[in-house]
């Protein structure tokens, strides 16, 4: 399993939204709407990274921050606070009670995703991979370069971003609506029609002469990246 992530958040559509994007990178998540139910839950098993909300009922996020950091077992725990309150007195107030990041609503999913492994990088290292490999094809996260069978090859960042999501969930068909809501973000309004133009694009790029195109269009439904890409290749290179 990836990384575990709590979200404690009392805006069930939000959480939701959360749920989605955080599974489709492979974290392994848990949500409770309540600041006091987020303690007794947290007292049970710890996650890898909280996301928490200001404004909850039962417990405010802030006091449970501070409790957070005052446990033994959770001082270290990384804390991403998730709020409205976007005046600089709360934002210093949040950060002072103890959360290692601070994203004000509302905010982009690709920011969000962004920060959340940054932070992991920081703190767990290890739950983070910064290259992703899938047959002859590299993508570094951290140098924002891609390379195909030892080929450096030039992506813009949009497309960059959008192989990045695509090669996180091999075989999973992705719609254009998720995809945007991924990429660009869900506050973002642009035609769906935008995604097949920078799939045309990142394919352009990435399919390099007599190389498969690992981009596999699944009609009616979406984009994914091809699941067989990967064994094909290991097949090939076996077999030479």
């Amino acid at each position: 399993m990836g990384p575990r992530i709590l979200i404690v958040e009392d805006e069930e559509p939000l959480t939701l939204l959360l749920r989605y994007n955080l599974e489709a990178e492979g974290y392994e998540v848990d949500s409770v709407s309540r600041g006091d139910e987020a303690e007794i839950r947290l007292r049970e098993q710890l996650p890898d990274i909280v996301l928490l909300d200001w404004m909850l009922p039962g417990l405010s996020g802030i006091e449970l921050c501070r409790r957070i950091r005052v446990r033994p077992e959770t001082e270290r725990l990384p804390v991403i606070m998730l709020t409205a309150r976007g005046e600089e007195g709360d934002r210093i107030r949040g950060l002072s009670t103890g959360a290692d990041d601070y994203i004000v609503k509302p905010f982009s999913v690709p920011e969000l995703l962004a920060r959340v492994r940054a932070l992991l990088r920081r703190t767990k290292p290890g739950h983070v991979a910064t290259l992703l490999r899938a047959g002859d094809m590299e993508l570094d996260r951290e140098t924002h370069r891609v390379r195909r069978a030892g080929t450096e090859l030039h992506l813009g960042p949009t497309e960059f971003r959008l192989l990045e999501f695509l090669m996180q969930s091999p075989g999973r068909v992705f719609s254009r609506e998720h995809l945007l809501n991924a990429v660009w973000g869900h506050d973002v309004y642009i035609d769906e029609r935008t995604v097949d133009v920078h799939v045309g694009r990142l394919r352009k790029a990435i399919n390099l002469p007599q190389l498969p195109d690992p981009i596999r269009t699944v009609r009616g439904a979406g984009y994914s990246f091809d699941e067989t890409f990967a064994r094909a290749e290991a097949t090939a290179s076996a077999g030479r």
